[in-house]
């Protein structure tokens, strides 16, 4: 049986695949650049305040070079992933989301700008349930602004809902006695 040598189609460069390596070359960069501006003082021993940070960076740039290698490649999606046409749509009420959670957060506070960021970009995945929703990303919302501002201590945009369940938990520990 013969078999017929067809030279391979060469693979095309992956622009997407390019540009976000490119992209997070970039933000690696970033991090370097920051943390470079980190006061380290001598009384750190082996472990201080830039480490993971750097780590960070590092991470980063070995995954921008693998996603820029797969991208010289014809880039890591299969033949029919690629043909599959944006749901520009579905991708508007994603952006809509991160958008309006940017200009809401320091009007409405952390949670609230969540929860509607939450909702819409559910509603670009295509999910039709939105009280589901909201409620699920209030939950979400609660729990990370919570442990950031309770256990960490950071604050990351307190609103009218995170002033009200403050000034609730600090009456009943003051009540318990705590």
């Amino acid at each position: 049986m013969s078999t017929i040598n067809q030279p391979t189609a060469p693979s095309r460069l992956a622009v997407p695949e390019l540009l976000v390596g490119i992209g997070l070359l970039a933000c690696a960069g970033a991090v370097a650049w920051q943390t470079l501006a980190i006061p380290v003082s001598p009384l750190y021993s082996k472990v201080g305040p830039t480490v993971f940070p750097y780590l960070t960076m590092v991470g980063l740039v070995v995954l921008s070079l693998l996603l820029i290698l797969a991208a010289f490649r014809g880039g890591w999606q299969p033949e029919e992933e690629k043909e599959t046409p944006t749901d520009w749509k579905a991708m508007g009420f994603v952006v809509i989301g991160l958008v309006a959670n940017l200009l809401l957060i320091r009007l409405l506070g952390f949670t609230a700008a969540s929860v509607i960021m939450f909702v819409l970009v559910c509603y670009g995945f295509g999910s039709r349930h939105t009280l589901r929703d909201a409620l699920t990303g209030l939950v979400l919302a609660l729990a990370a602004y919570f442990g950031f501002a309770r256990a960490l201590g950071v604050n990351i945009g307190a609103g009218f809902i995170e002033n009200q369940l403050n000034t609730a938990i600090d009456a009943i520990a003051g009540a318990l006695g705590a």
